[in-house]
């Protein structure tokens, strides 16, 4: 299936410049203290991927459990999967405990296992899940890290499982490749190390998406739909 990324690529890539020239001196936030200073205006602020989240529970079926949420923060698209399918078994990741614990008092007694955790490093198991999803979360790492993550995923799932990715996806590679470097600029002019966690978006192409998830053993990998900036990548083990 193919996907128009950006409508206008050539304006979203001077938006894009002028943006990163007028943030070049901003400082670099760890991605934890990101999250964690933001955790009160987080859902108004994503409210702008309303129709992305509600088009993640269409595609999540009730009959996928266990799913596991990389990412979820404070429950944006658990909310709308628990609305259709409120006895789904999920286990949510997230490096920032003041989201997880938003999510947790907005879903008590559901079953919801949260874990206070960086999934690049966890152990995620082995055929634990019928599904994985993560929602705009991605796109914050390298295609190494990347792809040790999608070799992880499709080891926990179950034969037949899914892995559901919705993220801001690269229009080009110009793109990907201007704020890979820039990353990398920010990075050494705080001294950070490659292994500190910075919110900065690194996104990639979607040719290049698709191809990490191939490497990782998705044997049937497609692009299924575009939503408010969020491109919807599926993969089946």
């Amino acid at each position: 299936m193919e996907l128009t990324i950006r409508a206008d690529v050539s304006a979203h890539m001077r938006e894009l410049k002028q943006w990163l020239a007028q943030t070049r001196d901003e400082p670099a936030e760890d991605m934890n203290g990101f999250f964690a200073a933001r955790v009160d205006t987080y859902e108004a602020h994503m409210s702008v991927w309303d129709k992305a989240y509600g088009r993640v529970a269409e595609l999540t079926p009730g009959d996928c459990g266990p799913l596991l949420d990389l990412g979820c923060g404070t429950g944006l698209e658990l909310d709308r999967i628990f609305a259709r399918w409120p006895e789904l078994a999920v286990t949510g990741v997230d490096l920032c405990a003041a989201m997880l614990e938003k999510l947790r008092a907005k879903h008590a007694g559901r079953r919801l296992e949260l874990r206070c955790a960086d999934y690049l490093a966890m152990d995620l198991g082995a055929e634990q899940y019928g599904a994985v999803v993560s929602v705009e979360s991605l796109h914050h790492f390298t295609p190494e890290q990347k792809l040790e993550l999608y070799k992880k995923i499709h080891a926990a799932l179950r034969p037949g499982g899914f892995f559901l990715e919705a993220d801001y996806i690269a229009c080009c590679e110009e793109e990907e490749a201007l704020l890979r470097a820039e990353s990398a600029r920010r990075r050494a002019r705080a001294n950070i190390p490659a292994d500190v966690f910075i919110h900065f978006d690194t996104p990639l192409t979607l040719e290049h998406e698709l191809a990490l998830l191939r490497a990782a053993g998705f044997s049937c990998c497609e692009a299924v739909d575009s939503i408010a900036g969020a491109t919807f990548l599926r993969g089946r083990k």
